[in-house]
């Protein structure tokens, strides 16, 4: 088994394309209006609108409730991701780069739909040695 794909629902696709696609720095493919994905190395998010949901049986999700799942990132170097996305983070930062008590240094913030993103660099060796795996 590979774990592959994570989903977000959302009632405005452009808007949270455009936000991945700024914040990574990465392209994300627009398949329909209703659909897209930003590929990475490890996994994939994909982005799907409100009306895929009838295709899946209905009323199964709800866009912009999140409250139990963070999407993360690790990215080589937190704190100069934090500086070159301070004037798009500035209203949405959770927690500035901090150092975690298991190694990592993160950066929690919230995208466009409330939905929480840790971007996270591994700074102890053991956390390093961890996702180099």
């Amino acid at each position: 088994m590979n774990f592959v794909s994570v989903r977000i629902i959302t009632s405005d696709v452009q808007r949270l394309v455009h936000f991945y696609g700024e914040i990574t720095g990465m392209p994300v493919t627009v398949y329909t209006e209703d659909f897209a994905e930003l590929a990475t190395p490890a996994c994939t998010l994909a982005i799907g609108s409100t009306r895929t949901l009838m295709l899946f049986g209905g009323d199964i999700a709800r866009p912009a409730d999140n409250h139990t799942a963070i999407l993360e990132f690790r990215v080589a170097d937190v704190d100069a991701e934090f500086a070159r996305l301070s004037d798009l983070l500035r209203n949405v930062t959770v927690q500035k780069p901090t150092t975690m008590p298991w190694g990592n240094r993160s950066l929690l913030f919230r995208d466009p739909d409330g939905n929480l993103v840790n971007f996270f660099t591994p700074v102890t060796a053991e956390a390093i040695r961890k996702f180099d795996k």
